[in-house]
């Protein structure tokens, strides 16, 4: 009977008491302890409710955990996320909130990701916007984004921005042939542009995304930083509005 008490005590806590204060499993016989199992079996099975309780703070605890984690990531490479001095801003320059996306042109996600993004921008009117080359999902997402980086250091931010939207429209499979098709039909110089793809600054610029991206731990595209919060995947553009009015509160 003390060991059923005992047992429900500690777990009518939703397992959270200090249990080595309530009870010594280490000073229990063999028997004391078969018949404490016993009895914490019994209670489980008569109140499965306490186990859903204690998930669901184990995961509060994880995701607070995991957001603390992600905020130390950002505040620790701020200055690579928000002004590399490389890397396409847009949205408004000035916007007192920055949002920087990590995209692969392949990637379904963030192709569903641009009139989010696009929304928010619009709708919220005061966010300045990093776009972060970051290809994944094979060779052709390293040649779209050699393309892309390539456009932006012969033709500029302009041309990148045209570049950038074409590529994520394009449902073809890219080759020099079907690139040098998207910048002729946008007046730019291809012979320039194809033969700045394998240059070393475009390679250094996809490089050093590549290593703040490992540092950041971001494994997959779409991935945001809006402000101090870590967005790890697809996000609505109202979610990402909510974020970023909590930051903004934050922030004072």
């Amino acid at each position: 009977m003390i060991l059923k008490h005992a047992a429900t005590a500690l777990l009518g806590l939703s397992l959270i008491s200090t249990s080595a204060q309530a009870l010594d499993l280490n000073a229990l016989s063999d028997a004391e302890k078969a018949e404490f199992g016993a009895q914490v079996r019994e209670y489980l099975l008569e109140n499965p409710e306490v186990i859903i309780e204690a998930i669901t703070i184990l995961e509060e605890r994880n995701a607070a955990t995991q957001e603390q984690a992600d905020r130390d990531l950002v505040a620790s490479n701020a200055d690579e996320l928000f002004n590399d001095g490389y890397s396409w801003v847009g949205g408004n320059p000035d916007g007192d909130i920055t949002l920087v996306e990590f995209m692969d042109y392949r990637c379904g996600y963030c192709r569903r990701a641009v009139p989010e993004v696009a929304s928010l921008l619009a709708e919220d009117g005061n966010i300045r916007l990093v776009i972060k080359e970051f290809p994944i999902l094979g060779d052709a997402s390293v040649l779209s984004s050699r393309f892309a980086v390539a456009t932006k250091h012969v033709a500029g931010d302009d041309a990148y921005k045209q570049v950038h939207d074409a590529l994520m429209e394009f449902s073809g499979e890219p080759s020099e042939v079907t690139l040098r098709r998207i910048s002729d039909g946008l007046g730019l110089d291809s012979d320039a542009i194809i033969a700045a793809m394998d240059s070393n600054q475009v390679t250094e610029e996809i490089t050093r995304t590549r290593e703040l991206a490992q540092r950041m731990q971001i494994t997959g595209t779409p991935s945001f930083v809006l402000g101090t919060e870590m967005l790890r995947g697809f996000l609505p553009a109202d979610q990402m509005q909510q974020i970023a009015d909590g930051v903004r509160a934050e922030q004072g």
